[in-house]
């Protein structure tokens, strides 16, 4: 079993603006495995809230033996480096694309096949719009054609200047993604209110991700799903938040990979909740890993690739606003001729 590790920045179209900060890029480390003549790719996305740096993930890699392993054993390469790496959640997750990648090559069939998905009832994906001025929101509004859902970012002070201004545009449905920005439960129950009288199907972290009771008031008493995503990372969380809010935000690189946000979605729908599948800024790999299980969501948010200027791979296609999950074994990976990482 061979290993490649690749740092990589992701640069963002616009500066990404989101309740408490403004970024222009997101740094990842890639890794190629190679086993059996088959190779396969995975990501891990380090955004500045996750806590780590591309040297926390090289490190971890690093330090691990994958001399003593073969991919085909896979469940016991997963338990042995999620124990080595300490829940390093985003290094776990690129690990466990690539695995998914390289099994489902294997077995000559596209992942979301071989994960028994249908991918017939993939949702509209959302197409996140940041904190900006005006004249930028205009812009983000028309470049987002091929989507029939737009995400906002809101918490700031000029939350409703900032979704009039989208609706003097499109009358497209619209979520609403708070980064814990909203001051107060009264705020967050008004901003709901009205919100949803602009067509928004939901609202994201409104507040503190440790505040859960006024979470659980705002759910009682919102027209909109109040959707955690700060508040919950990984599988243990779903019995601390599953009675404050009525859904969860999925991501990969919060979760560990495919494989953990699986048993997370079982868990959620056995506790009667609803299922965003979200992202980081990240690049086709990661966003394409997400889509193999976004069908068994109730929302999807995988917009990583139109975001950025520098994806290393071709992006995925839409068609009337939704993903579509090709036939290609894996995760149907493709690199751009201009781009020689790998």
């Amino acid at each position: 079993m061979e290993v490649k590790l690749i740092p990589y920045t992701l640069k963002l179209k616009y500066p990404f603006g989101i309740s408490g900060n403004t970024r222009t890029e997101t740094p990842v480390v890639f890794i190629k495995i190679t086993d059996n003549n088959i190779s396969a790719i995975g990501e891990a996305s380090l955004p500045p809230y996750l806590g780590y740096k591309q040297n926390d993930i090289l490190s971890v890699f690093n330090s691990f033996n994958f001399s003593k392993y073969s991919i085909s054993d896979d469940k016991r390469l997963l338990s042995d480096f999620k124990k080595h790496s300490i829940h390093c959640m985003p290094a776990l997750a690129a690990l466990d694309i690539a695995i998914n990648d390289w099994v489902s090559k294997k077995n000559n069939l596209p992942c979301w096949r071989r994960l028994g998905v249908n991918s017939d009832l993939m949702s509209a994906n959302a197409m996140t719009i940041g904190i900006d001025v005006p004249q930028v929101i205009e812009k983000k509004v028309k470049e987002s054609t091929a989507f029939s859902l737009l995400k906002v970012k809101i918490g700031s002070s000029n939350d409703k200047e900032l979704v009039s201004t989208i609706r003097k545009y499109t009358d497209k449905p619209i979520i609403a993604d708070a980064n814990q920005g909203l001051k107060t439960r009264e705020d967050a129950l008004e901003m709901c209110k009205w919100l949803f009288d602009l067509n928004c199907l939901l609202i994201e972290q409104p507040l503190n991700k440790i505040d859960l009771a006024s979470h659980a008031w705002l759910s009682e008493r919102s027209p909109i799903p109040v959707i955690a995503d700060e508040s919950f990372q990984k599988f243990e969380d779903i019995e601390h938040i599953k009675n404050h809010f009525s859904g969860i935000n999925i991501k990969l690189m919060k979760c560990g990979g495919i494989g953990p946000a699986m048993d997370i979605i079982s868990s959620a729908r056995n506790n009667g909740l609803k299922i965003l599948m979200g992202c980081m800024n990240e690049s086709t790999c990661a966003n394409m890993a997400a889509a193999q299980i976004a069908p068994l969501a109730d929302w999807v948010d995988l917009d990583g690739p139109f975001l950025i200027t520098n994806n290393p791979f071709d992006d995925f296609i839409m068609k009337e606003g939704k993903i579509v999950l090709n036939q290609t074994s894996g995760l149907g990976l493709v690199l751009k001729n201009e781009i020689s990482l790998f």
